[in-house]
């Protein structure tokens, strides 16, 4: 009763608005957890791993701080700017003045959806890939605009064929959201592949936004470029970069958008009526994190993950799961052999008390795959594939 007479008060929005898949899993999960089952989780992209020891000792030093308690500022503190704006002058040669062209976030989770609110009207089309990082086009819905799903083929290298979409679509279409390395087909994209993208959207007069979480979680001599490389794309570009992977910082919610300034100056807007920044101690905890730690430490993190990448490898084709190998991202991407992808997880989960995320999760362009995750040490991982072998056998 009390449900229905407050279903009166629910905003228009929530109407077309689906459950965020991994909330309904998360619950599926904590329900077994409660009955006594030891549930392994390989469904989220919750790195297992902590930060470097100085990431945790400047949290620790700042936090006992009288003067650090006070609000963080919408723009975050300069330093931050700063040491993101080094960071992608080391990392991809990326020159970025840190006063207008960087923008720290609470995660970059947090821009991708400020950025619809910021730039998107009802009627806007927004091109997200299918399968892809549901957050694109939950984004778009929230702000009234329709997704439309750019089906990402694996014979194409889920890469998008633009071209091929419609042309009424492509009128329509204000925004492309584009992610290389991707989630979760693991597929990477060269610069050759991003320049083209960068392209078509400039020749179109479409915005393209790229999601880069995955850039430094590489395993092999790729090196995963960033879309403001390429000559001309910050005309209509921007990007979203986070801490969370690169840096086994996924609960600390730190990211930034980077790139065209009139667009990061509406994030802004946006932003300084919602949020008052991030606590301060975590700021300063981030610039270690982005001035300090170094490469070989990340490179000693990937290697954990190749490990674990390989040992899966060769053990997913006796459970029913085709993997794909990539040199990008901390997961597996795998094609199911009997097709069915819900079932698979569903299986999985109640039969071997091993959880892995559906493709569809992912959108109607993951039906027929499961997304791993490489987030439990190798143990766990022999374990939970122990248990896949006993329930599928």
């Amino acid at each position: 009763m009390i449900l229905s007479r407050t279903d009166q008060f629910l905003a228009a929005r929530l109407r077309s608005l689906p459950e965020y898949p991994f909330s309904a899993h998360a619950r599926e999960i904590g329900q077994l957890v409660g009955e006594g089952h030891d549930v392994i989780r390989l469904d989220v992209g919750n790195p297992d791993l902590p930060p470097h020891d100085e990431v945790k000792q400047a949290l620790v030093a700042a936090a006992h701080r009288d003067n650090a308690h006070g609000y963080g500022g919408y723009r975050g503190i300069p330093r931050l700017r700063e040491a993101f704006a080094a960071y992608y002058l080391r990392r991809f040669n990326v020159e970025l003045e840190p006063e207008r062209e960087v923008l720290p976030l609470i995660g970059s989770k947090d821009g991708i959806t400020h950025i619809a609110l910021a730039l998107l009207d009802p009627g806007d089309v927004v091109l997200v890939p299918d399968p892809g990082y549901p957050a694109y086009a939950r984004s778009a819905l929230l702000a009234g605009a329709v997704p439309y799903y750019v089906r990402l083929e694996p014979d194409q290298g889920f890469l998008p064929r633009l071209d091929a979409l419609p042309a009424d679509v492509l009128d329509k279409a204000k925004m492309l959201w584009v992610n290389y390395p991707h989630n979760p087909t693991t597929a990477v994209a060269t610069r050759e592949q991003l320049e083209a993208l960068s392209q078509f959207c400039l020749e179109r007069g479409i915005l393209l936004c790229s999601d880069n979480p995955y850039a430094d979680v590489v395993m092999g001599e790729f090196k995963p470029p960033s879309i403001l490389e390429i000559d001309g794309a910050r005309e209509t570009a921007i990007e979203f970069y986070s801490l969370s992977k690169t840096f086994n910082m996924a609960g600390w919610r730190v990211g930034a958008c980077l790139g065209n300034a009139r667009l990061i100056e509406a994030l802004l807007l946006v932003k300084s009526n919602i949020d008052s920044g991030m606590f301060i101690p975590i700021q300063e905890a981030a610039c270690i994190a982005l001035e300090e730690v170094p490469r070989e430490w990340i490179d000693q993190r990937n290697d954990v993950y190749r490990q674990r990448r390989d040992a899966l490898l060769s053990a997913l084709p006796e459970v029913g799961l085709l993997p794909r190998k990539s040199p990008a991202t901390m997961y597996i991407w795998a094609q199911v052999q009997d097709g069915d992808d819900l079932k698979y997880a569903e299986g999985a989960l109640h039969e071997a008390h091993v959880s892995i995320a559906p493709g569809r999760f992912f959108g109607e362009g993951g039906r027929g795959y499961v997304r791993i995750s490489l987030i439990v040490d190798a143990l766990r991982l022999h374990e939970a594939v122990e248990r896949l072998s006993r329930w599928y056998k």
